[in-house]
This record gives C-alpha cells, structure tokens and sequence, in this order.
C-alpha cells in the first residue's frame, strides 16, 4: 500500500525468511515457509500448521461489503484475538500478530506478552491502534524492509498508482476456520471443519483454492506461507533417542533433513542482511566505473541478450 497515513511503518517482503526473522524478535518458537501447493502430502509435511497466511492483490472495497457468496460471513461474536489496520505497511507483521493472539499454546517473548495481554478485551480498532503503536515492534518490523536512500519528492513527477498488496491469516478457532483481515470489519467465519483426518487445512484448502479460482487462469497475484512449529528441536529429540540402536536408515534420514533446515537458515540470514544493505552507492559506483571505461553500453547490451535468453526459456517451459 502507499507510504500515505504509514506512522513510519515501511513495506515488507512475502518472503519466509523475513517472517521468520520478525518471529524470533518476538520470542516466538516458530518458522514461517513457502507453500508451492495446498496437497494434503505438501501440509502433512509441515504439520503442525498453526495458521495460514495469504497475500493477495488488493482491491479498494467498501469496509461495509459483505463477504461474497460462498466466502463465509462476518461474526461480531469473535471470541478470539482480532486487530484492524489501522496504518498502511504494517498487513505483514499484524497478519503474524491476529495469527499468534489465537493460539492458545503460544509461548512468546516478555515484550510481545505483555502487549498481547495489555489490548486483551480492547475493540478491533483500538486494538489495531495500540499494536501500531507500539514502536519496538515498529522498529521490529523496519529492521527487515529494503533501505531506501532516493527521494523523488520536488522532481514534479507524476505519481503512479502502484498494484497493492495485502496479507491475510486462515486459522482455527474454536472449532471453526476463520479468516483475520484486518482491513475488515469483523473477522470472517468459514463454517465448522472436521477435527479428524487434516482437520482445519482441508477446509483452508477448500476456501483458499475457491480464492484462487476468482484469479484470472496462470495469475501469479498471490502467495501462501504456512506459520508452524520450528522442526529441528524436535528432530534433534529424535535424533538423541537413537543413538545406539540399528534405526542408521532413520538416522541417516533425520541428518539430512537437519541439514538442509540449517542450510535454509544459513539462506535466509544471509538474505536478510541482504535487505539491510543499502546497494545504491555501490551500484553507482559500478555503472560510473563502466561508463568511465567505455564498457557501459556493451555491459547493458548483453544484459539485455541474458534477459531476452531467460525470458525465452521461462516461455519455452510454460508452453
């Protein structure tokens, strides 16, 4: 969304590594991870699944509008946590927030308790209004947005709409699977799902999947995250009971899988101080370089071949 009415929060990343990142600020024992598919073999895999978070191309709609037919409908009642936005670029970190006041399990941080136990009982928008507020988390959340040094305000340039984006959490509560928008009045309930079998991510999956369809066909206008538990404590535990016994295949089996979520840390720290970084003057100091050198136009020539080349190839493979 705009930086308009933002109170200094700053636009971040649908990435899993940012989400975890803003996670373990809040003291909070979980991880965030990509969701390719909503197959039942892809959610068993990272059971267990506390929410779902949904970003999806935004459009401007009446804060009065009723869900659409077959999209569930408002409950006033909500027994749960619910927060609105109340500040633009803040839909990230307040998705996290309306996901983690509904688990009743949850073990978190001093800081993040006592905020969620200070707006205990407050209406949705005050509620909002007191997390936005609050400018450790503010600065939580900054800490993983893209730095920016380049100011265009003064150059009388017109200004363009930009697409906008926005998160939103699918969970359980209560029995029920509920959708947390905090651009909404109430929260949205989905109906009952059935506690056996994948329980509340097959009725997630149905609602999803008919979110989805309402997308033009190969539309690329949406994302999916699963919040879960953080599965190398658990793997380890297993890992220590078997040492000593004839279980090698399982052994051998829990390693890799040990290894590769420590390799995907390994990734997401590097890209998130990555996204610390500020580039600009670097990458000034390079083009200066090349055009002082006279290789300026044939280095954007044949970026412009590598970039022809990898469009072709992403063509190739869809046709």
């Amino acid at each position: 969304m705009s930086d308009e009415d933002s109170s200094g929060w700053q636009l971040t990343e649908s990435d899993p590594g940012v989400f975890t990142e803003l996670l373990k600020s809040l003291g909070v024992p979980y991880i965030v991870d990509d969701l390719y598919s909503l197959e039942p073999e892809s959610l068993e895999a990272l059971q267990p699944v506390h929410a779902l978070i949904f970003l999806f191309k935004w459009f401007p709609e009446s804060p009065d509008d009723e869900p659409g037919v077959g999209a569930g409908h408002y409950d006033s009642d909500f027994p749960g946590f619910f927060a609105h936005q109340t500040v633009n670029n803040a839909c990230a970190t307040l998705a996290v927030v309306n996901a983690l006041g509904n688990i009743a399990s949850l073990h978190a941080g001093p800081q993040f308790m006592d905020l969620l136990n200070f707006t205990s009982g407050m209406d949705p928008q005050t509620c909002g209004m007191a997390i936005t507020s609050a400018d450790w988390l503010r600065e939580a959340h900054n800490a993983l947005s893209p730095p920016s040094s380049i100011s265009l305000d003064g150059l009388d340039l017109s200004k363009k709409s930009e697409e906008a984006y926005h998160f939103v959490v699918y969970l359980p509560v209560l029995g029920s699977l509920y959708e947390l928008d905090g651009l909404k009045p109430y929260p949205v309930r989905h109906g009952e799902y059935d506690g056996s079998g994948e329980g509340w991510v097959k009725k997630a999956r149905e609602v999803i999947e008919n979110r989805i369809h309402t997308y033009p066909t190969g539309a690329l206008e949406f994302s999916l995250l699963a919040l879960r538990d953080d599965p190398i404590p658990g793997m380890r535990r297993r890992l220590d009971a078997l040492q000593g016994s004839a279980e090698d295949a399982e052994m051998s089996d829990l390693m890799n899988k040990i290894s590769n979520e420590n390799s995907k840390r390994e990734r997401w720290a590097f890209e998130n101080s990555s996204r610390r970084h500020n580039h600009i003057g670097l990458v000034h100091a390079l083009l200066l370089a090349l055009a002082k050198a006279g290789k300026l136009d044939s280095a954007k020539a044949d970026a412009q071949r590598v970039m022809r080349e990898r469009l072709e190839r992403q063509r190739a493979m869809q046709s």
